[in-house]
């Protein structure tokens, strides 16, 4: 079956089976890799894109579902107000180690500045729940998080 789909502002026509999970449309179709694949059960965040603004996991999102939302990766987040200051302080805080859990987490951090631009630490642990870093970046993730909402 023939999709066609809007990721970072581009119509993409993608002929896959509707039950495909977005991130194998990504990157196996499109050769999109920033999206990554850690779990494969919606539980590690890795594979994190935002459908209409809203964060997603796409390891389950069957691409059949999608229809005319429009959908942000990793790639495309930087075109954002929210993406572009999330990645500014990412590299400022130097927050990445091995870099693997990365992407996931900047669409999450950016998702959460997109809708509250000031959040305090409740807001950020409630927004990155569900965003594993095997590195224990955690501290600095939140740093950074801070750093792009303006308040470090």
């Amino acid at each position: 079956m023939t999709f066609s789909i809007s990721i970072n502002g581009t119509k993409h026509d993608v002929d896959v089976a509707d039950d495909t999970p977005l991130l194998w449309v990504l990157r196996d179709v499109l050769g999109m890799t920033g999206t990554k694949y850690g779990c494969g059960i919606a539980q590690c965040g890795a594979c994190t894109v935002h459908v209409d603004g809203n964060p997603l996991r796409s390891c389950l999102l069957p691409v059949g579902t999608i229809g005319s939302r429009a959908v942000t990766t990793i790639e495309g987040i930087g075109a954002t107000e929210a993406g572009a200051k999330v990645q500014k302080a990412w590299l400022d805080r130097e927050v990445i180690q091995c870099g693997y859990c990365q992407s996931g987490q900047i669409m999450s951090a950016a998702a959460l500045l997109a809708a509250n631009p000031h959040p305090d630490d409740a807001d950020i642990d409630a927004a990155m729940a569900g965003n594993i870093c095997r590195c224990g970046t955690y501290v600095r993730i939140r740093e950074a998080i801070k750093s792009a909402a303006g308040e470090a």
